[in-house]
């Protein structure tokens, strides 16, 4: 495990994963999102409000590869955790974040908000595959 933060590495996550949420939410699963979101499909979002989207996006996923950085960094501390192979570091690291912190969030957004299983599937699949991207580019990048 790579105990030092790679800052090429979280960059290059940042772009991978504002790509990868392009993919998911629009030709992936815009259709779908969109209906169960309650959005009129013939309604374009206005330019202003499309750009700080998207300038929020590549913020917060920046906040989210550097986090998730610092981490699994620490996690190189914990006793034969070097034992590891890197594909258990990896399966763990996305899997026990997304069920401990993005899990619990969607289900109770969900069932509180009167949100759809399928809204809840496609937002949830796109936390727990961000996940998975994101740690493999921190563990992997040279």
């Amino acid at each position: 495990m790579q105990e030092k933060i790679n800052m090429v590495a979280i960059l290059v996550a940042v772009v991978v994963n504002f790509v990868w949420g392009f993919l998911w939410y629009t030709p992936i699963f815009g259709k779908a999102w969109g209906k169960e979101m309650g959005y009129d499909p013939n309604e374009k979002p206005d330019k202003s409000v499309l750009i700080k989207g998207m300038l929020f996006m590549v913020i917060g996923n920046f906040f989210f590869a550097w986090v998730l950085a610092h981490n699994m960094a620490a996690w190189s501390y914990v006793p034969d955790m070097d034992e590891m192979s890197k594909g258990g570091i990896l399966f763990s690291t996305a899997l026990f974040t997304w069920l401990g912190f993005y899990f619990p969030g969607e289900l109770g957004a969900t069932v509180w908000s009167k949100n759809s299983w399928k809204l809840f599937a496609i937002n949830s699949g796109y936390h727990l595959s961000s996940l998975f991207i994101v740690a493999a580019i921190l563990l992997f990048w040279p």
